[in-house]
């Protein structure tokens, strides 16, 4: 395959801060490059330096000939007045008409029906296609994405990745989200000062990266240990003094400064994977068993029905994610949760003294013009966690926030730091319920792991909107997913959410007919005896079979099942079987749904 693009030893600084230092990529015809890296590693800052936009203090990038480049960035900014139509055609000037119809072709090969929307009245999702449609006008060769899933929902996250998997360029993304990476990837390269050159790279999807950055760790820490024995022995050869100067010894002198050099970069890099934000909520303890009531609620918002008969029990250990479309009510539920809201009909028990702790994707509440020291600590300089106090500048290192950081205003600090501080307000909080709208934004991989870990070790209740699938299925023990036009349904699985949206249109098409046909017939037809029972258990027997996949789902995900082979694939077999004895129930219901 030809080479497109390349970069060469390139390093990049701001002030005396070094971003990386001699990092070497190249993207060939039909790749798909992910990047990934802790916040502050630079990753944005290299994508901008590949796309023109940015030049390396250092290095050298080359590209093809007329190479075709096209660079979307995290946030497109147009003026919300402006139509889709219009932004696609501002991108391509040249004559208007010609332009229109390449803008049309654009968007209309990326989903969009109507044009003429105002872009400030589009979801992010669409928002996002707007940009791509930017760049699909000048038929780009190499396409470079930064953060494409970030603050869409699920279903514009599963559209993009359909968009990158069937793109015909190729393309260079940076994200944080796993599964995209898992799916996507066919490389991912990693900017760490973990690695000798500053970078890691791997070919292959997120699964296969992961474990040979395991083993490489592995390695660098035994070439630590048998280097710092070479060393100690170093050391004993010198106080013992050198007899004479012959060459000999001058040269084992170099040897030895040269073997201590290289251990403490070793022992730097060895030291960085462990420096993570140190994350864990202050739970209030309580004792009792139901946290939370709701009892046949509903709520609309203006003339749309959000959810109706939504009953809801949160009890310490419950972990739910709430799943489901752009404006179908996710956050308005947690709003009536911690009380912001009150429902159009229905009840909501809550226990005596209840704490709800509540994280908004916005982040609205953060004034940039306050410091980051006022902002974790407004008053004083002495933070209480957990009963006990900390000073605010310790505080901030468990954020990875340094001394000097502490006078910068939260305006200045990117995405990722910003919701470090959030995290660090949110555990100042004990709570009984955590309500979380999008946390994952902006965070990084190695943030993202200890924020997981931190949740699962919660012992309250937890109510989680995200679009990282990773996270969902790590965190949510089961699934709480709102239609947008009424339904709220739980699930026991993310699968099984996705196949009952698959099959909900022809469920819903099925009861249309079916009562198309009961109103055109003089006397309604009815099931026989035997089908009417049939169909009356059906919602029994298919709870009961989902019940089945969340066991045989336990049973196969048990380290001690996993490290027997045998076992193991049996296991796997039964989840398998679980799935198809669920699928053929819905089969039947829709069956049943038809005769009626």
């Amino acid at each position: 395959m030809a080479n497109l693009l390349s970069a060469r030893t390139i390093s990049k600084s701001y002030s005396t801060r070094r971003l990386f230092d001699g990092v070497t990529l190249h993207l060939e015809e039909g790749e798909r490059l992910g990047i990934i890296g802790p916040n502050g590693a630079g990753k944005s800052t290299l994508l901008k330096i590949l796309a023109g936009l940015e030049t390396a203090d250092d290095g050298e990038i080359t590209k093809k000939r007329a190479l075709r480049l096209w660079y979307v960035p995290q946030e497109s900014v147009f003026p919300p007045e402006l139509s889709a139509i219009e932004a696609v055609v501002a991108s391509i000037g040249g004559d208007e008409l010609e332009a229109e119809v390449a803008a049309s072709i654009a968007l209309s090969k990326l989903g969009f029906e109507s044009f003429d929307q105002p872009f400030g009245e589009l979801s992010g999702g669409w928002q996002k296609r707007v940009a791509m449609a930017c760049g699909l006008v000048h038929d780009p060769e190499v396409m470079l994405l930064d953060e494409p899933t970030n603050h869409l929902d699920l279903e514009a996250v599963e559209w993009m990745e359909n968009f990158v998997l069937n793109a015909k360029m190729s393309m260079l993304f940076v994200t944080h989200d796993r599964r995209f990476l898992e799916n996507c990837s066919s490389r991912i390269l990693e900017l760490a000062p973990s690695y000798p050159d500053g970078a890691f790279e791997v070919s292959g999807n997120y699964t296969e990266f992961v474990r040979r950055k395991e083993a490489f760790l592995v390695s660098q820490e035994a070439e630590e240990s048998a280097l710092a024995n070479k060393v100690r022995r170093d050391t004993a050869w010198l106080r013992q003094g050198i007899q004479g100067r012959q060459t000999r010894n001058k040269t084992q002198v170099r040897d030895a400064a040269s073997r201590r050099s290289e251990l403490k970069a070793v022992n730097t890099r060895n030291l960085s994977p462990t420096k993570r934000a140190a994350i864990n909520f202050d739970a209030v303890g309580r004792k009792t068993n139901k946290l939370l009531v709701m009892h046949s609620v509903e709520k609309s918002m203006g003339n749309k029905l959000l959810f109706s008969d939504l009953d809801l029990e949160l009890t310490p250990g419950r972990r739910i994610g709430l799943v489901g479309p752009n404006g179908s009510g996710k956050t308005t539920l947690l709003r009536l949760i911690n009380g912001e809201l009150e429902p159009d009909s229905g009840t909501i028990k809550r226990a005596d003294n209840l704490r709800v702790v509540t994280a908004s994707q916005h982040r609205l509440d953060f004034d940039p013009r306050v410091t980051l020291q006022d902002t974790l600590c407004p008053v004083g300089e002495m933070v209480e966690y957990m009963g006990k106090e900390i000073h605010v500048s310790g505080w901030a290192e468990r954020f990875l926030f340094t001394r000097e950081q502490l006078g910068t205003l939260v305006g200045s600090l990117s995405g990722g730091e910003q919701a470090r501080i959030q995290i660090a307000s949110l555990m100042l909080q004990p709570a009984d319920i955590l309500l979380l709208d999008e946390p994952t934004n902006d965070l990084d991989i190695p943030t993202l792991e200890v924020l997981e870990d931190a949740l699962l070790d919660f012992p309250g209740a937890i109510l989680l909107i995200t679009h990282d699938r990773f996270m969902l299925d790590r965190i949510a023990t089961e699934y709480l997913a709102l239609d947008g036009k009424g339904v709220a349904k739980e699930f026991a699985g993310f699968a099984l959410w996705q196949e009952w949206l698959k099959k909900k249109p022809k469920l819903e098409k099925a009861i249309d007919q079916g009562s198309t046909k009961l109103r055109e017939k003089s006397a309604p037809v009815k099931l026989s005896y035997k089908l009417q029972r049939e169909f009356d258990g059906m919602e029994q027997l298919i709870a009961d079979a989902e019940a089945e996949v969340t066991r045989s789902e336990s049973v196969a995900n048990d380290e001690i099942v996993m490290a027997d082979h045998q076992k193991h694939s049996k296991a796997c077999a039964d989840v398998a079987s679980a799935h198809a004895h669920v699928r053929v129930l819905y089969n039947r219901w829709t069956e049943l749904e038809g005769m009626q």
